[in-house]
């Protein structure tokens, strides 16, 4: 018989006890499975990119540094929790074994899934780092997972590699949320358009919006500029530095003829750009931080600071159908497909 496990994880749970497994310092990540756990064998983490830029910059970009850091962060903490950023990221790999509560789903073992649920909560024992892919922020490794209960997942789908639905399911929750907040005729602010979750919230936001709505995309170099031009989504594109609030309002104000916006969407990496996404939306509007790099107290405090009436959205990496909804996004856009394949496939 095996063990009986609580539906959210809390038996993994090490330290503190009677937290859950996301926000406790450290887990039990031993791979012999309760009642209602799936152990997965791993092939890919897709890290969050807030994560992987923090620990990229503090190994100056050595490989072997990334790698030495990611095995001490799951050794301390029996999950990839970053300390720095609070973020984790996601993963695909194949199911080992069900537990007996789970008999009853519609998976078997061999079938190869991605997890929709952070690696921040999951338990993960890596035994080998094979590549880094800092460019796209994945590892190769060989190592198990746990899945809970209450943990979501998808199974791969046939019609696109594993790098680039892995590329898209670690971000779903971004153009899922942006389908249901923007409606027809928005002004609709994308910060950091051009990259992943950005593109993608680029096709569903002027989806949404149509043809009487405004779609300004905003990137920080030269090639992020350039894929928000090529995909062709938005009506005006923005070249800036996220973290010059004022100078962000005054650009969205002159592209708009001194208008602010109604949904502003913010899908950076970095800190320090909550009252940028803040200034140039109106009283009233609505802003959904999908960064994991946002912190809560910057962007009420300084929503606070300057009198500003908005709809602040914490980024919700979940919301029914996210899955589904951020493939068909790419199987619905050629050109926007053709770019994740270059970039991630």
């Amino acid at each position: 018989m095996m063990k009986k496990g609580c539906p959210y994880g809390t038996h993994r749970v090490i330290e503190p006890k009677g937290t859950l497994p996301q926000p406790a310092w450290k887990i039990d990540n031993t791979m012999e499975i309760y009642d209602n756990e799936i152990l997965i064998d791993v092939q890919t983490l897709n890290i969050d990119s807030a994560s992987f830029t923090q620990i990229k910059e503090e190994a100056g970009g050595d490989v072997e540094k990334i790698k030495a850091r990611m095995m001490e962060i799951v050794e301390e903490r029996g999950k990839h929790h970053n300390p720095v950023t609070g973020s984790g990221g996601m993963l695909i790999g194949r199911v080992a074994q069900i537990g007996e509560k789970l008999k009853d789903r519609d998976l078997k073992v061999g079938d190869r899934i991605a997890t929709l649920v952070s690696l921040s909560l999951t338990p993960l024992r890596i035994d080998k780092i094979k590549e880094v892919r800092p460019e796209i922020d994945q590892v190769d490794i060989e190592g198990q997972a746990i899945l809970f209960e209450s943990g979501i997942y998808a199974k791969l789908p046939d019609d696109m590699s594993d790098t680039l639905a892995l590329a898209v399911l670690d971000v779903a929750g971004a153009p899922a949320q942006t389908a249901k907040l923007v409606k027809p005729g928005d002004t609709v602010l994308i910060i950091g358009a051009g990259g992943k979750s950005g593109m993608l919230c680029l096709h569903e936001a002027k989806k949404r919006a149509g043809v009487t709505g405004t779609v300004i995309g905003m990137g920080h170099s030269d090639a992020s500029c350039n894929r928000i031009r090529e995909l062709g989504l938005a009506d005006i594109v923005l070249q800036g530095d996220a973290t010059r609030p004022v100078e962000v309002l005054r650009m969205v104000e002159e592209a708009t003829g001194g208008k602010q916006v109604d949904v502003t969407i913010n899908c950076v990496n970095i800190p320090d750009t909550e009252m940028a996404s803040i200034l140039p939306t109106r009283d009233g509007g609505i802003i959904y931080f999908f960064s994991m790099a946002t912190s809560f107290t910057k962007a009420a405090l300084g929503a606070e600071g300057v009198g500003k009436d908005v709809i602040m959205i914490i980024g919700n990496g979940y919301t029914k159908d996210h899955a589904e909804i951020a493939l068909h996004t790419l199987r619905e856009n050629q050109k926007l497909k053709d770019i994740f394949e270059r970039l991630y496939g």
